[in-house]
């Protein structure tokens, strides 16, 4: 037997879908990854929605194909995170028929007609969106009433993983946050907010904290991925919770995290809302505390496409090296998404301002810069909102956004204040998972200690930078104000 242990990790992300096998000290050894396939409801204006059966398939072999790579690891227990907001939906004979990803906005045309939005602020620590999933089954029933009958329970994405592992349909806090349904402040299933969005209450399943041991993997299930034991399912989380976790900060440090989107956050200890609802407050995956949530929309997602066009074949690196010869060159500014939490997933115009005629001096990194100043700047919008002016705050970054170092020290610039990145920072979802399941199984093992820090570099630049990046936002805005208008 090896002397080596690790646990197995499935992440669902919006992209692509991920299996990897993590050491107990939170050494990330294997990663396989997919891309998910969605598809398009024509009955809403914006939907997406996915196959549970065809993503099972797929993860399994993921899941095949890591632990093959990592057969020198002993694995001594299996966890799943996931985009927050996805849900899947089961039948009455337990079987998965239809996934809702966070990018299916079907219920967007029903957003103004919730009632009591304050008093549903105060419960939930969020306004209802399209993004969150109690509207995606509102705008199921009213358009796909035969579909929502077929509901007899729902989950989260992470735990139909478990779903599929265990054979036990739970919900974890972290995730029944982020649907509407859940009050945040007491950690419970709401009747009163089941009864706004005209969802049984009989569909909800049990609560399960983050580190539950929810017994041990099926044996067929256990045979077809080709683990050697038995060994224990744990109750994971969202995938910004386990995140955060990983960084091993504390109550009141904000944790920025880069990926799909960026959530910039501050851990509480205690409950409370937004006054001017210009944050979430969602529930974290360490029992007794909260986050406090600001935003940015698609991000990092239009990072990695802007890559995918430009440095389909490069590294990291060699895009970091090009963007530093270019970086204090402002000739191309982007406005790619929304940067206010509450018109994330939203529906914009958007681009890149250059000179014209073009210069022949425009390079392909111009492009990659700007949207990674972006990236920043709605970083920057965001944090004010969140922090209001407080002083002294211990700033963390992760993700895999961070792995270009020309982000963190811009954005390390533009906030005039350190961020601290630890090793392992780029698979932070993952890591935490270890650290979630080392907890569980009272394994007192150290994760990755090492600290790099970006220190502000002193310059006024990125500030000018910033309101010239603010003027882009407002010009397509108004753009697609004018757009919306009919003429006469």
């Amino acid at each position: 037997m090896s002397d080596k242990k690790g646990y197995l990790v499935f992440d669902i992300g919006t992209g692509n879908a991920r299996v990897a096998v993590v050491s107990v000290n939170g050494e990330v050894l294997v990663i396989e990854r997919g891309d998910i396939q969605y598809e398009t409801e024509s009955l809403y204006p914006d939907s997406r929605y996915f196959s549970p059966q065809r993503l099972w398939d797929q993860v399994v072999g993921l899941a095949k194909r890591a632990l093959s790579k990592a057969s020198h690891i002993e694995i001594i227990g299996i966890t799943s995170t996931s985009q927050r907001q996805g849900i899947v939906l089961l039948d009455d004979n337990g079987d998965p028929f239809l996934g809702l990803p966070n990018i299916d906005n079907r219920g967007r045309e029903w957003e103004l007609s919730i009632p009591d939005r304050a008093q549903l602020f105060r419960i939930t620590g969020r306004l209802p969106s399209a993004l969150f999933s109690g509207l995606k089954l509102y705008g199921l029933k009213q358009r796909q009433p035969d579909l929502f009958e077929r509901v007899h329970q729902f989950t989260s994405i992470s735990e139909w993983v478990l779903y599929q592992l265990n054979g036990t349909v739970v919900y974890e806090p972290s995730q029944a946050t982020e649907t509407l349904l859940y009050d945040v402040g007491n950690n419970e299933w709401s009747p009163y907010l089941c009864d706004v969005f005209d969802v049984p209450f009989s569909l909800l399943p049990q609560v399960k904290e983050s580190g539950t041991v929810l017994g041990t993997i099926a044996e067929e299930t256990r045979r077809r991925i080709g683990i050697e034991q038995s060994i224990p399912v744990i109750v994971g989380g969202g995938d910004t919770q386990l995140a955060v976790k990983s960084t091993g900060a504390k109550a009141g440090d904000i944790v920025i995290v880069s990926g799909t989107t960026t959530p910039i956050v501050q851990i509480s200890d205690h409950f409370e809302t937004s006054a001017e609802q210009s944050y979430w407050t969602n529930t974290h995956s360490e029992k007794g505390q909260w986050l406090f949530e600001t935003n940015p929309g698609i991000t990092g997602l239009n990072y990695q496409k802007l890559k995918s066009i430009f440095y389909q074949n490069d590294s990291y690196e060699t895009m970091d090296a090009e963007i530093s010869e270019i970086k204090g060159d402002n000739a191309c500014v982007s406005a790619l998404g929304s940067y206010v939490s509450s018109d994330k997933n939203a529906l914009a115009k958007g681009g890149f301002i250059f000179e014209t005629p073009i210069s022949p001096n425009l390079k392909r990194a111009h492009f990659v810069c700007a949207a990674l100043k972006e990236i920043a700047f709605s970083v920057k919008w965001n944090y004010d909102f969140l922090t209001k002016q407080q002083k002294d705050l211990k700033i963390w970054g992760c993700g895999g956004g961070f792995q270009s170092r020309f982000l963190i020290q811009f954005m390390a610039n533009l906030l005039n204040q350190p961020i601290h990145v630890k090793e392992g920072f780029e698979h932070a979802s993952i890591a935490g998972a270890a650290v979630i399941c080392n907890e569980a199984l009272n394994l007192n093992q150290e994760t990755a200690t090492s600290l790099s820090f970006y220190e502000p570099e002193g310059n006024n630049i990125e500030f000018a930078l910033f309101e010239e990046w603010k003027q882009t936002q407002h010009f397509f805005a108004e753009l697609k104000n004018k757009a919306a208008v009919p003429s006469c």
